[in-house]
């Protein structure tokens, strides 16, 4: 079962999508969207799903160091929310505290990266790092419709 992983942010949805076992999650591309005007990038997230057949989602949940949920993180459950009425496939969430951090740090050390291209990149590094972790977690969605 294919998977796909989303970052969600109020500008930019990094994604990801496993292999078809649910071993490893590669980085596909960084869908721009404006919260603010509702354009959610969801014709993209159609064709990808179609074009990667993804059978559920993993959005990742930017959850408070108190484990709180935030702003942010009841955004990307109103994400996943779309997701869910708009393509009827399983979402689950995964806690994604620091993803975006380990992300950053990965550009910098591992691949010595400027902060031009980090940025062109970080979001679906992200996504790729939340759908890993969920895969090594759980091995398939756990979550189901």
């Amino acid at each position: 079962m294919k998977l796909m992983g989303l970052d969600v942010g109020s500008r930019t949805v990094g994604v990801a999508v496993s292999d078809a076992l649910g071993w490893t999650a590669q980085g596909v591309e960084i869908i721009r969207i404006n919260e603010d005007e509702e354009q959610f990038g969801l014709d993209r997230v159609g064709e990808l799903i179609a074009s990667h057949d993804v059978q559920g989602f993993v959005v990742g949940l930017p959850k408070n160091m108190n484990n709180s949920l935030g702003p942010r993180a009841e955004a990307s459950k109103r994400y996943g929310d779309m997701l869910t009425a708009r393509f009827n496939l399983p979402v689950d969430f995964e806690d994604e505290r620091l993803t975006t951090v380990e992300a950053e740090r990965m550009l910098v050390e591992q691949a010595d990266t400027s902060r031009r291209k980090r940025k062109q990149v970080i979001d679906k590094l992200a996504a790729g790092l939340i759908l890993q972790n969920y895969l090594d977690r759980h091995g398939k969605l756990t979550r189901e419709k």
